[in-house]
């Protein structure tokens, strides 16, 4: 179980698959963990290296005080993927991992070969996330969590899979408000929509038809029309996709990765 200091905070890591195998980095929403990605590992590590980052506040990461940037945790990816002996590596990022993903390609692009931008965006409503961040900080995370849960869940799946909600609910009770806090400040203050044109790793938009979060309209259409070359893969799901449809991200994941090379 790795641990890398970046910026004072302990981050942790883990690594599966044979470690020459090519790269394979996946970073997670706010307010989950490196489970997020469970259901996918075992079969992404049978041609990659996959790594999982938990994000600082978020699962055994350190918690920072204080708000964090985009540029704070694009740089914890990038002392990872130094302390793993990493050139280069595919980064894949569902909603809060995306923007750092996007981050870390304007910001060392030789570290990224390819994108996959999972539920994300460029941009999200500053007004509402100012608000979220300064509720949890008064009142903790009992005061956000349905209204959470009801954006990262599929009406359907949440109706399917009640075991599922309840375990996401109780790891969201269980996080450092401040863990939280912090990561919902970068995504306050992210500024990506004036730059993500200058990208030019391979990049795949996936993008959840039952998304409530961030929606293709407005989202995903932005990344794809604004980032050169990008491709678009729809999903029936909502925004947490490696937990609704971790077969149909999977597939979607590897074709893109194999053509890109």
């Amino acid at each position: 179980m790795p641990f890398t200091p970046s910026a004072g905070l302990p981050i942790y890591w883990d690594s599966e698959g044979r470690p020459e195998s090519p790269a394979l980095v996946l970073l997670n929403s706010i307010g989950t963990d490196t489970s997020l990605w469970a259901g996918l590992v075992a079969r992404l590590a049978e041609s990659f290296r996959v790594i999982r980052i938990d994000t600082r506040g978020h699962g055994r990461s350190g918690v920072s005080a204080g708000d964090a940037t985009l540029e704070d945790l694009a740089g914890d990816v990038a002392a990872v993927l130094e302390a793993a002996g990493v050139e280069s590596a595919a980064v894949a990022g569902v909603s809060l991992g995306g923007m750092m993903a996007m981050e870390l390609a304007l910001r060392h692009p030789e570290r990224v070969s390819a994108l996959l931008l999972v539920c994300t965006s460029a941009t999200m409503d500053r007004a509402s996330w100012a608000g979220r961040v300064a509720r949890v900080r008064a009142e903790g995370m009992a005061d956000i969590v349905e209204m959470a849960l009801s954006r990262f869940f599929s009406a359907p799946f949440a109706e399917a899979h009640p075991g599922e909600v309840a375990r996401v609910r109780a790891s969201l009770l269980a996080m450092d408000p401040d863990g939280y806090a912090a990561a919902g400040a970068a995504i306050r203050d992210m500024d990506l929509s004036g730059r993500i044109a200058a990208i030019r790793a391979p990049t795949l938009v996936l993008a959840g038809d039952l998304d409530s979060s961030t929606p293709f309209p407005g989202h995903g259409d932005y990344l794809l029309g604004t980032i050169p070359g990008a491709r678009l893969v729809r999903l029936s799901c909502g925004h947490l996709a490696p937990l609704e449809v971790p077969e149909a991200l999977g597939t979607a994941m590897l074709a893109f990765l194999r053509a890109a090379g």
